[in-house]
């Protein structure tokens, strides 16, 4: 008996982020990941006049569009590629950044270990370039609703692109605002309504307050520090406002194999240390701590003077970056829809943006 095949709903064909945005055949304006022979990556945006080329070979876009994912191309010089959609965690680190983005392990962790949970209330505070939004966004659902908090404007315009590139147009359940957090949260939200805050910015612990006014009793508060002398002072910050449970602190390692026959063992290189987990639940209001047997030597650190990137290793993002990374946001927002590479009036040289088009993952 011939199996038929799945039913198309309203939800899939409707809705921009439903199933049907990453089914059938592949389609313009939409990103594609290659890999060669060799192992390596490619992700390009097929337009209907595109064209591809690498030490492996070459070919027209116009040879993948209409084909089913998983296809393998044989190039002009007659090596095989590979053409698959991207999954989120490819995407994340192909797309175009300004800031530095929460590495898919970190955000895997977030998700697991902060319980984001579908239809959930969660605030996310230092937006970046989008990568954790999208998978927050992923796990809360369209039911859910995540407010996102960025202090610059680039930055913020930068991960709309990317998180509305990724979904197939605006989600539902995101908001995206520009501010300080300690400004925002209190007009953005309702006292004691929020299941889950996540915290990726220089400073976390001058959020205490703000965070715990509108964590309801028992939500999670996950924050991301890249260093070890910011987890010392967000923990000891979050005991002493006595609003919070004892905190949890760990990192995680990804390290791949060599898998060939006999030969199957470490890679020589991993990902090793990108940052810091720390999560703490927030206490019922006039509940003290319990007391810990064990308290920490005072003065460790000094707690006066305000933090800056260099003072944590941050690498300076220039201002010529974020503007070319916008820009090419906004080409790119234009090639999907249109699904062509050259523009009227634009030189065809002006559109093969090898940042745009085609880029090696990293």
């Amino acid at each position: 008996m011939t199996q038929q095949p799945e039913p198309t709903t309203t939800a899939d064909t409707e809705l921009p982020l439903g199933p049907a945005h990453r089914r059938g055949p592949l389609r313009a304006g939409e990103r594609v990941q290659l890999t060669d022979s060799k192992g390596r990556l490619h992700t390009i945006l097929l337009t209907h006049d595109g064209y591809f080329q690498s030490q492996r070979g070459s070919f027209r876009h116009s040879a993948l569009i209409g084909q089913p994912e998983g296809t393998v191309l044989t190039t002009t010089t007659g090596h095989q590629i590979l053409a698959l959609r991207p999954l989120l965690s490819d995407y994340v680190l192909s797309m175009p950044r300004g800031a530095a983005v929460i590495y898919p392990k970190d955000a895997g962790q977030i998700v697991q270990m902060g319980d984001i949970f579908p239809g959930a209330r969660v605030v996310e505070a230092g937006v970046g370039s989008g990568g954790l939004t999208m998978s927050l966004l992923s796990a809360i659902g369209e039911r859910g609703r995540l407010l996102s908090v960025e202090r610059r404007e680039d930055f913020a315009d930068i991960a709309r692109g990317n998180v509305e590139s990724w979904f197939g147009g605006p989600h539902p359940a995101w908001d995206v605002r520009v501010g300080d957090l300690a400004d925002v949260l209190p007009d953005a939200v309702e006292p004691g309504t929020v299941d889950r805050v996540v915290l990726d910015m220089l400073a976390p612990w001058e959020n205490l307050e703000a965070v715990a006014d509108a964590l309801a009793p028992g939500g999670v508060l996950v924050a991301y520090v890249a260093t070890t002398t910011q987890l010392s002072r967000f923990v000891e910050e979050a005991r002493g406002t006595e609003l919070f449970t004892e905190p949890q602190a760990w990192e995680a390692m990804v390290r791949t194999w060599h898998l060939e026959g006999l030969a199957v063992r470490p890679d020589h290189r991993m990902v090793a240390h990108t940052g810091f987990l720390v999560t703490t639940r927030r206490l019922a209001p006039g509940t003290t701590p319990q007391q810990r047997t064990r308290r920490p030597a005072k003065g460790a650190y000094s707690p006066d003077g305000e933090w800056s990137p260099s003072d944590v290793g941050e690498r300076t993002i220039s201002d010529k970056k974020v503007r070319r990374v916008r820009r090419d946001i906004h080409r790119r927002a234009d090639i999907e829809v249109s699904g062509m590479a050259s523009q009227p009036g634009v030189r065809p040289a002006d559109t093969q943006d090898e940042d745009l088009l085609s880029h090696p993952e990293e």
